[in-house]
């Protein structure tokens, strides 16, 4: 995900504006010119994610920084991961922001990590994928934190791939139809997916030729029934098969297990506990950089 730096760091800081308001009346009370050290230190076991883009936003302010690791490497409870230096006013002015970014982008990237572990352990080879669900404004720093957890990022945008709901099939009035249209309408350079709830829906997507059926809600068994036809029918060699709806971090193999290509879940931007973190800050003595 290659995000030009300065269309980041204009994000970044409409995220710092959004908490100072009209100014910091409590970092007024720290005298001009002071420069201090800082160190952001995890307090728990994870997958450290937001390095870069702390670093970018703390750079605008003329803090200098050093990363102390990467972004997507496991970090222990008690680690330093950055060490930023510069003006006192400067540093307490970002630090909600900065960490903020950096426990919300590590929890998702350290709940991503697990479920992909959980997964390859038990010897599947199966996409684990986020959704659409994200927060608005922050659909890049989720998407990018599931990437360095090891998953995959799915759709950014609308623009991506051709998915056909239930409501677009409603819309349009059968699922031959939307799969007709959707290919007429769609570049060729654009995948088109169709979500089904039934096996007959899903034997009719894979017959149109369909790159990809997304079986929505679906319990294990019935997932089952439909992988076994798809392979019946000589059909499961022509499309891939992804699993939505339903799936969490306790049913996830059973899912799994039934070997579809990928398995999405809202849960990994939705529900992840943020990644504890603190930024600890010394004064420098007068005339010490």
């Amino acid at each position: 995900m290659a995000v030009p730096r300065s269309l980041l760091e204009k994000r970044l800081l409409e995220f710092l504006a959004e908490d100072i308001g009209l100014g910091d009346v409590t970092t007024q009370i720290v005298q001009a010119g002071r420069e201090a050290e800082a160190f952001i230190i995890v307090k728990e076991d994870g997958v450290v994610a937001g390095l870069e883009e702390a670093k970018i936003l703390l750079e605008s302010l003329k803090v200098r920084v050093k990363l102390l690791t990467e972004d997507g490497k496991e970090v222990r409870a008690g680690e330093k991961v950055m060490q930023a230096s510069g003006g006192a006013s400067a540093i307490l002015l970002a630090e909600r922001t900065v960490l903020n970014l950096l426990t919300r982008m590590s929890g998702v990237a350290t709940e991503t990590r697990r479920l992909v572990s959980r997964v390859r352990g038990a010897g599947l080879n199966v996409r684990i994928a986020a959704t659409r669900k994200t927060t608005p404004g922050f659909r890049y720093f989720d998407k990018r934190a599931v990437m360095l957890g090891g998953g995959d990022t799915h759709r950014l945008h609308l623009d991506d791939m051709v998915l056909v709901k239930d409501n677009h099939v409603a819309a349009v009035g059968s699922l031959e139809e939307a799969v007709r249209l959707a290919k007429e309408k769609a570049s060729f350079s654009k995948k088109v997916e169709v979500e089904v709830s039934s096996l007959d829906e899903a034997l009719r997507a894979a017959r149109l030729g369909v790159d990809i059926i997304m079986l929505d809600n679906m319990k294990p068994k019935d997932v089952r029934m439909v992988m076994e036809e798809l392979e019946r029918t000589g059909l499961r060699s022509r499309v891939q098969v992804e699993l939505s709806g339903g799936i969490t971090p306790e049913n996830i193999l059973e899912y799994a297990s039934t070997k579809p290509d990928i398995v999405s879940l809202g849960y990994v931007t939705e529900s992840p506990k943020a990644l504890d973190m603190s930024l600890k800050l010394r004064v420098r003595p007068p005339g010490k950089r």
